[in-house]
């Protein structure tokens, strides 16, 4: 057998189960096994884990198309054969022979900006003295432990006899004296209140406890908001966006302990199968966007040290392990009360600004 002659073509492929069978011919045809087809990728430059091609070929829907360039590089099927692949990967997909995705699915252009062009952006409310606008998170002029005012009560003169007692209109004078004075107090303690509110990272929730991570299936909150983490409906890139929680499935998250205080943040998407949430060039570009993709590519960052933060716990932050630029965080990047802002490693801030999470149990 010469590989490139009579292999396996997928243009007569007319759903995606029969484009995987397609592909597990091509398999067959090139007479290599899952290992050897992972080390003739990496040997062409290409990420392609003996594990990923076994997933791969065990399910019915698409794989992504750098996967699918990858594996049908290595199988030797000659140098048109990727692009006619992916050509016919795209019609199934029903996306254009440009790559460009149809209007169901969202444009290339919505993915970088996090912008949803079919409905209107969801906004969380804000306050104009939140803790991400204003560093002291309170009031100008007031301290952060500044007590409530005390109260004044009115006394006698002392260089007046004492009165033998109560006039007519005494306990009048008396009210109309305490009445304004409760009134300030109740002003103090409303204006403490809201600082106290504020300082804790809530804008517009109730405070809620912090839900420490366990091993099982989550849901990823953004700490003291209705967002979650999740995918673009869709979408092939990954990228991982805050989502509205009643609509965060896509995909659905698992934390797995990896030991030395390491955990993996597993995915299970309905069109991609199992994957792992991570950030890709192993943390070397510094602000590298977080994503889900397939497990066991050596070159991502696939493990995450989840570390409390604030006394008492405000929520959790999530460290990309052994990252090429130490000292950054899973960051809510762009507008952070907005629906479909983006994820991407950031540097760690000292007030945690858009880097808390929960990670409460999803059942």
């Amino acid at each position: 057998m010469t590989p490139g002659e009579h292999a396996p073509d997928p243009r007569g492929a007319r759903s995606p189960a029969e484009f995987l069978a397609r592909l597990r011919e091509l398999k067959d045809w090139s007479g290599l096994t899952c290992r050897e087809l992972s080390a003739r990728a990496e040997a062409r430059g290409d990420v392609l884990p003996r594990s990923t091609v076994v997933n791969m070929l065990s399910r019915t829907t698409l794989p992504r198309e750098e996967l699918l360039t990858a594996f049908v590089r290595a199988c030797g099927a000659g140098p048109a054969a990727p692009e006619r692949w992916r050509s016919v990967r795209r019609e199934l997909a029903g996306l254009r022979g440009d790559g460009v995705e149809t209007p169901e699915t969202g444009t290339d252009t919505d993915l970088e900006t996090g912008t949803d062009p079919e409905t209107a952006r969801e906004e969380l409310p804000t306050l104009e003295d939140s803790p991400e606008d204003s560093p002291e998170g309170t009031p100008e002029g007031i301290p952060e432990d500044a007590p409530a005012a005390p109260h004044v009560w009115p006394v006698a003169p002392v260089d007046e006899p004492p009165d033998p007692g109560p006039g007519p209109g005494a306990g009048f004078r008396i009210r109309r004296l305490l009445v304004p004075l409760v009134a300030v107090a109740a002003l103090v303690f409303a204006g403490v209140s809201v600082v106290a509110f504020l300082r804790d990272g809530h804008t517009g929730h109730p405070p809620r406890t912090p839900t420490a991570p366990a091993a099982g299936d989550v849901r990823i909150r953004v700490a003291g908001t209705d967002l979650c983490l999740g995918e673009r409906s869709g979408a092939r890139t990954g990228q991982v966006h805050q989502v509205p929680c009643a609509a965060a499935d896509v995909p659905l998250y698992a934390l797995v302990e990896r030991g030395d205080g390491r955990w993996r943040i597993a995915s299970d998407h309905p069109d991609h199968g199992a994957g792992c949430s991570g950030i890709p060039s192993g943390g070397r570009v510094p602000d590298a966007p977080y994503e889900d993709s397939a497990c066991g590519d050596p070159t991502r960052i696939e493990e995450f040290t989840l570390e409390p933060y604030g006394l008492p716990v405000r929520g959790y932050r999530i460290v990309p392990a052994g990252s090429a630029t130490p000292g950054r965080c899973v960051t809510v990047v762009g507008d952070r009360t907005a629906a479909w802002s983006r994820l991407a490693q950031a540097p760690c801030a000292p007030d945690a600004a858009g880097q808390l999470f929960d990670f409460d149990r999803r059942s």
